[in-house]
Parts: structure tokens; C-alpha cells; sequence
């Protein structure tokens, strides 16, 4: 938990006792409640992505993601339309940059609850940050606690922080999205915990999608859900093109079991399939009638290595 600043310890809990005695409050009730607000903890997650997956520097990083959209396997301008939920990929972005500028190209400013799967394989099964500030290069953002209390209430997920202290697969969509709007704007990050495209999971993650999309519908500021995940993983291109392609195909008929019985059928190798079934049933939940396949490329097509590519899509709902 190195990573992890706290801020208020026990000599503000002393103070909070001091100052409920001086103030003659002597009920546990009230004495409960100045200790709950002067020891408040402030979790501040630093970056864990930046230097590996993307630049470090701020500038650097800025003219990094402003290469993505201008790349020629990027967008090359941008065109809003009112998404509702977002698949966008999570590799380093000097691979994966120009495939996901493609989603972020056409999203407006929003809240953003950001769905990814856990990579380090520690946390529980459906892990969620309920407050604090993750940094990076390009400024400090908010969970919206709020809304993570909302989900936490539903016990469908589980508020566990070491889940998300070295992931990376929330983390690489928050530059992209400061690029575009600045820092003001709150998420929420889940880290899904998936080993197999079961019945098990698919359940799972049909709870969560709907609970997600319940609690937005009732938020008064516009939200968008994105769902975080690469495609096959170190297969030769024709390999992954097909593969991921019929996998594509489900996704924008908006069929998480259909998905998930292509993924188990074909053994596809995408690290996300928990976190994309789950933004499904969200987008539905949220109104979403179609899927749009924005940009689909591989790694191979930026390093013209073909023999071991990892794949990458960028699809929105609206």
C-alpha cells in the first residue's frame, strides 16, 4: 500500500474527540460523526501506467495522443455523436493509441464509469474505488463517490483499492479523455476478475451492467460507459483478424451470450470479455439500440510484424 496517501490520522482523531468534549456534545452519535469527518481518508492514486504504456512527460504524452488521432490508422478529426457506452482498447499507445482515438473522437464531455479487466489477478471479483484522486501527467480526477457508494450498496461489487493499485486497463483511458475534455469530469473504475466465458460470470456481469445502468439513469449529469479490453492476444494476424472479427459480429448485435459463447467457442483470447459483456447490458440498460464498429487494426498493422499481433477495436453504443 506504498502507493496509497492517507491523510488525517490520529492526532485529528484526537482533536475530534477534544472538540466534541470542549463543545459539551456527549452523545455517541455526535461524537461518531466528528470523528467520521476529520478522519476522512484521502486515497491519491499515482500513476502506475505512465513511462510504460504512456509517456511520462506531460507535453510528450499531449503530442503522443495527438498522433494517435492524426495517425493514419486514426481518425483524423472528430465528429460527436450521443454515445452511451464506448469498447476501447488498453495497450501501450504507440500500438493501441490511433484504434482507441477512433471511440474518443466521438464522445461528448460526460461523467465516465470505466469497466476494465484486472490484469495482476489481486482484488476481489468485481473490484470498485469508491472515492479518492487518481493522478497523471495530465492533471488529478475525482472518483465520483456518490455513484460508487451507489453501486457498492447494490453488494454486487466490492470496494477493494488494492485491486486497482498496479492495473492498467482504467488508468490508459483517463489521458485520452483529458486530452479531449480537461480534468473536469468525475469516473468510477471497476476491475473484473475473469478467468472463463461461463454462465457464472455472464450472470455476474449481467447484475452489474444492469445495476450500473439503473444508478446513471437517475444521475442528473451525462454519463458514459466504457468498456476497456484488447482483442487476441499474440496469435498471427489472419489468426486474430478472424477471430476477434466473429466476436465483433456479436458485440454489435448487442448479444452478451451470444459474446461470450463465441469468445469460449473459439478461444479467443481478448483480456476483457468480463468488462465488455458487462457495458453491454449497461448500454441496453441506458437506451443503446445500436453498435457501430468505429476502427479495427492489430498490432502487426503499426509494427508490420504479422507472425504474434495483439488486437484492438474501438465500438460504440448509442
Amino acid at each position: 500500500m506504498q502507493n496509497i496517501i492517507e491523510i488525517f490520522r490520529e492526532k485529528k482523531l484526537f482533536l475530534a474527540k477534544i472538540f466534541a468534549e470542549q463543545a459539551k456534545i456527549y452523545t455517541k452519535t455526535a461524537i461518531s460523526y466528528l470523528i467520521t469527518v476529520f478522519c476522512m481518508t484521502i486515497l491519491i492514486r499515482p500513476p502506475a501506467a505512465a513511462g510504460t504504456f504512456y509517456n511520462l512527460n506531460q507535453e510528450y504524452l499531449k503530442k503522443q495522443i495527438e498522433s494517435s488521432f492524426n495517425h493514419k490508422l486514426g481518425p483524423n478529426g472528430m465528429k460527436t455523436k450521443n454515445v452511451k457506452a464506448a469498447v476501447v482498447p488498453h495497450a501501450g499507445y504507440e500500438y493501441s493509441g490511433p484504434v482507441a482515438a477512433w471511440a474518443y473522437s466521438r464522445m461528448e464531455k460526460a461523467n465516465y464509469l470505466i469497466v476494465g479487466p484486472n490484469h495482476t489477478g489481486i482484488g476481489s471479483q468485481f473490484a470498485i474505488m469508491k472515492a479518492g484522486m487518481w493522478k497523471t501527467p495530465l492533471g488529478d480526477l475525482v472518483i465520483a463517490s456518490d455513484v460508487a457508494e451507489k453501486l457498492i450498496n447494490t453488494r454486487i461489487v466490492e470496494y477493494d483499492v488494492l485491486a486497482h493499485e498496479h492495473e492498467h486497463s482504467v488508468e490508459v483511458q483517463l489521458p485520452f479523455l483529458q486530452y479531449r475534455f480537461g480534468s473536469n469530469f468525475k469516473f468510477v473504475p471497476i476491475a473484473i476478475m475473469n478467468d472463463f466465458a461461463d454462465d457464472l460470470l455472464l450472470d455476474s456481469c449481467r447484475l452489474v451492467g444492469k445495476a450500473i445502468a439503473s444508478i446513471i439513469k437517475k444521475q442528473k449529469e451525462k454519463w458514459v460507459v466504457l468498456a476497456s479490453t484488447d482483442f487476441s492476444h499474440y496469435v498471427p494476424q489472419e489468426m486474430a483478424e478472424k477471430n476477434d472479427r466473429g466476436v465483433i459480429k456479436t458485440i454489435l448485435k448487442l448479444d452478451e451470450k451470444d459474446f461470450f459463447d463465441k469468445v469460449a467457442e473459439k478461444k479467443v483470447s481478448m483480456c476483457g470479455f468480463g468488462a465488455v459483456a458487462t457495458v453491454m447490458v449497461a448500454a441496453k440498460g441506458l437506451g443503446a439500440r445500436k453498435a457501430e464498429l468505429l476502427k479495427y487494426a492489430t498490432s502487426g498493422d503499426v509494427t508490420q510484424d504479422l507472425t504474434s499481433v495483439v488486437g484492438y477495436a474501438s465500438i460504440i453504443f448509442y
